[in-house]
């Protein structure tokens, strides 16, 4: 099925290039642009993660600078080098797309189209008289999945051997999967190419249930505490759709083309986060370019808008709720052009305050840490930052208490209740770092140790001494040129059962297995295509009532 049947057409201007580029490159610069640019560029070249690079702002660069820019990467910071995937004229021939940019046809989300993508692949309920139990392990919240990005698979492992038990195509750059928290048994993916499908991990081989098309570029999810609903966000076309978590039929959209933003003009917005909560029958979707964040109250009759929370800050991306007291009560919303956590109140529906991270500093949680500290008698809250070395952690008053410095920019910080560490990822602070996480103690708020993945050999480091505490073997993986790769690790994910934590080389094919309580290594899970995140159940299910 075809993108441009799916939305409506409000507006449109032609793509065009300037037909400078007298190169020799084949390349379909729009296809590599949509495929590897567009998620942190915008669709329409807007900017977010990654810098503004519309025509305005580029056209009178160093053309030679900016194709260098895109071989090689940018030390510190998302943009990462492009060499293997392009030649010099290739980088040329972006180059002039970029200067020459025109604009993209602007489309609307509607329920119609989404509708026309939806489509049923098994009998979920004949599996569910099938399969009372899980088939492949001994229960359902031991199987974690793993997103292979560049493959557009997901992987379904056993969480307590490490074994593979299944892939499925589930679109280009599979960005989240969610469980059903009221049937675990049921798990769903969005990918980047705008695809959500419906796993029953019951079945043998995790049986796809059915899936949906909401949009073409496409990187939140969520699924309400009670187990009935699921809500997509889209880039492309801006909006967000919410589905039947039982069949993903697609129920309500909720376009973004035409917003306020933080400026006062009238303008369309990507959806970059969703968020369900335990505190109320809400779920919240962030509008990226628009500053706001909405909050759907999906009890009530044709699910309406109830909260709108406006000026949080620009560029919206990720977010996490708190935990403890209240638990859900509270939203922190990543601002990456504002450098601040919003702190987004679900009971009030407003917004409380601002945490300032720094200057510069493009706060991303990923998953984010919430914790007790026993010291300090308080629930504590923290991130990385992207540009910016240093974990912000900041109080139950919403106060800032410590930076803490680490290696480089990360993008995920985790930790659950069986370990005693933040874990906190530096996978974009060039090579010199991105093979590092760091292990803050939760009550010192001190980094404790640094666990380094070589090219042949595994170290855990003293902070003060950077004396090694422990070394493991580490198999070397080589690149197309024979040479050996510098792991770049990120995500550290608990899993179920509370004794690992499972880190992603998202260059080296692997994930890495280690012990919760002491960051020692335990084993790889290899054969994995560029695998980004890995999930688990259990812990993302301690949710009073669920």
């Amino acid at each position: 099925m075809k993108f441009n049947k799916l939305f409506m057409s409000v507006a449109a201007v032609a793509v065009v290039s300037s037909g400078l580029f007298a190169g020799t490159s084949s390349m379909d610069v729009e296809k590599m642009f949509e495929k590897e640019c567009q998620g942190c560029h915008g669709p329409n070249h807007e900017g977010g993660v990654g810098s503004d690079l519309r025509p305005a702002v580029i056209d009178k660069k160093n053309a030679y600078t900016l194709a260098e820019t895109i071989l090689n990467g940018r030390a510190g910071t998302a943009m990462p080098p492009f060499s293997e995937k392009m030649t010099k004229d290739d980088a040329d021939k972006m180059v002039d797309y970029l200067q020459h940019f025109v604009g993209k046809k602007l489309t609307v989300l509607t329920l119609e189209g989404v509708k026309a993508g939806w489509k049923t692949l098994n009998n979920r309920d004949e599996l569910f008289k099938k399969y009372p139990e899980a088939a492949d392990v001994k229960n359902t919240t031991d199987i974690c999945f793993v997103t292979e990005r560049d493959a557009a698979r997901v992987v379904f492992i056993d969480g307590t051997s490490g074994k593979i038990l299944s892939k499925h195509p589930a679109g280009f750059a599979v960005h989240v999967t969610v469980t059903n928290k009221r049937q675990p048994r049921y798990a769903y993916s969005i990918s980047r190419s705008g695809l959500v499908t419906m796993f029953d991990l019951n079945s043998p081989g995790q049986q796809k249930i059915a899936e949906c098309q909401v949009g073409s570029d496409s990187r939140g999810l969520a699924v309400s505490p009670d187990g009935k609903y699921l809500m997509a966000g889209n880039y492309v076309p801006g909006g967000a759709t919410l589905m039947d978590a039982m069949t993903l039929e697609p129920l309500k959209v909720y376009p973004t083309s035409s917003v306020i933003d933080t400026d006062g003009n009238i303008n369309s917005s990507r959806v970059a986060g969703i968020y369900d909560t335990p505190y109320g029958p809400y779920i919240a979707f962030a509008l990226k370019d628009a500053g706001h964040v909405y909050i759907v109250d999906y009890s009530m009759p044709d699910f309406p808008i109830v909260g709108d929370i406006p000026n949080i800050g620009k560029i919206l991306h990720d977010g996490f709720l708190n935990e403890g007291k209240e638990i859900g009560r509270y939203l922190f919303q990543a601002s990456q052009g504002s450098d601040v956590m919003g702190v987004v109140d679900f009971k009030t529906k407003s917004l409380v305050t601002k945490i300032y991270t720094g200057p510069s500093a493009k706060p991303h949680p990923g998953q984010g840490s919430s914790w007790f500290n026993e010291r300090l008698g308080q629930q504590l809250g923290a991130t990385v930052n992207m540009n910016l070395g240093q974990v912000t952690i900041w109080d139950d008053h919403f106060d800032v208490i410590r930076q803490i410095p680490i290696g480089g920019g990360g993008l995920f910080i985790g930790t659950s209740e069986h370990t005693p560490f933040l874990w906190a990822d530096n996978v974009l602070g060039g090579e010199a770092n991105w093979n590092k996480i760091h292990l803050i103690n939760k009550q010192t708020l001190e980094v404790d140790r640094i666990l380094t993945v070589g090219t042949t050999q595994g170290t855990i480091t003293d902070p003060v001494t950077h004396k090694a505490i422990y070394k493991w073997k580490v198999p070397t993986v080589k690149d197309a040129k024979g040479n050996a790769i510098i792991p770049r690790i990120l995500h550290a994910e608990p899993a179920n059962h509370g004794h690992w934590t499972m880190v992603s080389e998202w260059n080296a094919g692997r994930i890495g297995i280690y012990e919760a309580k002491t960051g020692e290594f335990v084993k790889y899970i290899d054969g994995l295509t560029t695998p980004t995140f890995s999930y688990s159940i259990e812990h993302r299910q301690t949710i009073p009532g669920a």
